[in-house]
């Protein structure tokens, strides 16, 4: 059996999971028939990985890294909690291991995959809510990686590189499933990810790399994006948070534009004191920069520190208030007209002669 004999079996079976990638869905056509070809060809490892997660997605891509240098087949499918693969989806006749990548399933999930098909599965996890299914009682081929410190694309990236170790020692190398260039870049990227999975929100420009992320959500579907991987091998930081500070930056713009023409509202007709508004018809994409900057400007004016935008949604008038100030609670005001929302942001549908009376004859 040579190497190139294994090279061309392994993108064989990565192909069919792609074969029908026109055909949407997680547990789709194509996935079933990618399952049930890796059963002809007694696929040892399966990979599955939390779809839509950027964590799921790169945990995917070392997967996948890590066995084809070795040269091994394995078969790597997104698994959405919205239409969810089943456990008798996943009887692959002489499978040994299955990773579950940023996801731990369905209680019970992992134990019934082990006891089907006789197999190792590990589980990769950073959520507080899995630590009650991680203390429950496991079979012995189950094992779970939960770090609450750490992405699960983190902790995936360094069990994959030490277990290169392990296979090829090398004295004094470090080893990654990355080459050096790569590693350079992605560890970077994997940093803002930890940042966003662990809610910390504490690195430079954090917000400006999470939106120029969001373009990427869409590409992470490897059933029908069979070039996942070589896009998340490409991906920049710094490109990240440009895209993403161009992107704030004409927002903010366009935000400013509107800014010009505020006037007063007497909230709840004067019950809830009065705030800055603007009209923002057309601009509703708008609300929330242009909500926290009059926030900010209806303090200072000595007014509530609200910001009004109200704009036409069909036939009515939708009010959304915004609040920089932690002490303002506005979903008290849109409560009471039968909206909702936060403390800081909320939002609720108005008539218009109940906002006619809303409005100060003061021009601020």
């Amino acid at each position: 059996m040579t190497v190139g004999w294994l090279k061309q079996k392994w993108r064989t079976l990565y192909s069919s999971c792609t074969i029908l990638r026109g055909r949407r869905g997680f547990r789709s056509d194509a996935a079933l028939e990618a399952i049930a070809k890796a059963g002809e060809d007694r696929v040892q490892n399966l990979a599955l990985y939390n779809y839509p997660s950027f964590s799921g997605a790169f945990s995917a891509l070392f997967t996948h890294l890590f066995h084809s240098h070795h040269n091994l087949p394995c078969l790597i499918l997104p698994f959405s909690s919205v239409e969810p693969f089943r456990v008798e989806d996943l009887s692959i006749h002489g499978l040994e291991r299955v990773y579950l990548l940023d996801f731990l399933g369905p209680k019970g999930f992992a134990a019934q995959l082990s006891q089907q098909n006789m197999c190792e599965v590990i589980g990769f996890d950073h959520r507080k809510s899995v630590l009650a299914q991680i203390k429950e009682d496991h079979p012995k081929k189950v094992t779970f990686y939960t770090d609450l410190e750490k992405s699960s694309s983190t902790a995936v990236h360094e069990y994959f590189s030490s277990k290169l170790v392990e296979m090829n020692p090398v004295d004094g190398e470090v080893a990654s499933v990355l080459n050096s260039e790569e590693q350079d870049r992605l560890k970077i990227v994997l940093k803002y990810i930890e940042d966003m999975d662990l809610r910390r929100w504490s690195l430079p420009d954090i917000t400006a790399f999470r939106i120029g992320l969001n373009e990427w959500r869409s590409k992470l579907n490897l059933i029908t994006n069979p070039y996942m991987y070589e896009q998340l091998l490409e991906i920049s930081a710094s490109d990240l948070i440009a895209k993403g500070n161009s992107y704030i930056s004409a927002r903010q713009s366009a935000a400013n534009k509107l800014l010009d023409k505020v006037f007063r509202v007497k909230l709840g007709r004067g019950l809830y004191g009065e705030c800055l508004a603007v009209r923002a018809d057309g601009s509703s994409n708008l609300s929330d920069e242009i909500g926290k900057q009059l926030s900010v400007k209806s303090a200072a004016a000595g007014l509530r520190a609200i910001g009004a935008v109200v704009h036409m949604q069909r036939n009515n008038l939708k009010m959304c208030l915004r609040s920089t100030d932690s002490a303002t609670d506005t979903s008290e005001i849109a409560k009471a007209y039968g909206g909702g929302g936060s403390a800081s942001s909320s939002s609720f549908i108005i008539r218009m002669d109940d906002y006619n009376q809303w409005l100060s004859v003061n021009k601020s």
